[in-house]
């Protein structure tokens, strides 16, 4: 992990932020999709026991690889073998979706399980052209974010929009994260005066900008789950731990190895030598960009990292994205990352 913003607050570097987690639903090599989403709920019980504060997953379309395109379904599966743990979509790409639908989904969660409902919003589609063709919206639905976002805060708030109030829904107040990788997201969160996370995990460049925009244009607001008098900002990190600091950088080789098979597919299925071969090129220099924030070694190693991060950043929380394809290591990051662990 490389140097990141210095933090606002001297302070922040004597205490440790909490941990939350982002799970891709990863589809592992020869898994079936049901046999992944079998170890997103290990990974969730696993949460729930030992103290982590959140899991969030995020939706993506047309990715073979990634199972968590429905994440309201997901939610509820795995808030169902979970007591205490929040749940939440980290994000829901809203022009994907009307705010009714979505305020539909999350206060019915919200009423099964109340107390442990989040919901992270972004403006991404979440997926290519032929997603947005298939889900029957637009890229131009993406423009209307701002004032779907206002429109799914009134139906949380119980505020009858267009003459229809949400049930469920109305009253339960949801919390709401805004999400982004760049500025148009800080702003929107400052001006509403809403949390903001952001996706360093894998978009880092405008980080510090973005931090520093949402900190000074932020305004207080009433929200419906009580006032946000102060900026609230988490920050993502990709997070491979192991025992064996070479098995950790392998692990991470292998996944830049992956993403560039995924985004340089030149029309064709690239193979792993060919994606190999890139790593040392410009392709892998921009995979090499996208992972500038990944925490990569043995649990001391991580954790430092995590630490300086969190303290650079003054981040106020840290969720961290298990990244390595091995079950057993990306499983094992997410135990030896576990509060307990930490001192929490």
């Amino acid at each position: 992990m490389t140097d990141s913003p210095s933090s606002p607050d001297p302070l922040v570097r004597d205490r440790r932020v909490p941990f939350s987690l982002l799970d891709l639903a990863q589809v592992g090599g020869g898994e079936s999709v049901g046999e992944s989403l079998a170890h997103s709920r290990r990974l969730a019980e696993f949460a729930d026991s030992v103290g982590y504060r959140r899991l969030w997953y995020a939706e993506h379309h047309n990715m073979p690889t990634i199972a968590s395109a429905a994440p309201a379904v997901l939610i509820s599966h795995m808030a169902a073998h979970t007591s205490r743990i929040r749940l939440g979509a980290g994000g829901v790409m809203l022009p994907n979706h009307s705010p009714l639908a979505i305020a539909e989904q999350f206060g019915t969660l919200a009423e099964l399980y109340p107390g442990r409902i989040d919901l992270g919003l972004g403006r991404a589609p979440g997926g290519d052209a032929a997603t947005f063709t298939a889900l029957r919206r637009t890229p131009a639905a993406a423009e209307n974010f701002p004032g779907d976002v206002v429109e799914l805060q009134r139906y949380f708030a119980g505020t009858s929009v267009h003459g229809v109030r949400a049930t469920p829904g109305a009253g339960t107040g949801v919390p709401l994260y805004i999400l982004g990788s760049s500025l148009f997201g800080a702003q929107l969160a400052a001006a509403l005066g809403l949390p903001y996370a952001f996706a360093s995990h894998f978009a880092p460049q405008a980080l510090e900008q973005a931090l520093s925009l949402y900190r000074r244009d932020f305004r207080p607001a009433e929200l419906p789950d009580g006032t946000l008098s102060r900026p609230s900002v988490m920050v993502a990190a990709t997070v491979i731990a192991d025992d064996d600091a070479d098995r950790a950088a392998e692990q991470l080789r292998q996944a830049k190895i992956a993403r560039i098979k995924f985004l340089f597919n030149r029309g064709r299925n690239l193979t792993s030598a060919e994606a190999e071969s890139l790593l040392d090129g410009p392709q892998g220099a921009q995979v090499d960009e996208m992972l500038r924030y990944a925490a990569v070694g043995t649990t001391a190693d991580v954790l430092a990292q995590l630490d300086a991060f969190a303290a650079r950043t003054g981040a106020d929380e840290l969720i961290l994205a298990p990244l390595a394809g091995d079950r057993e290591v990306w499983f094992g990051t997410v135990e030896t990352l576990a509060p307990p662990a930490v001192g929490r």
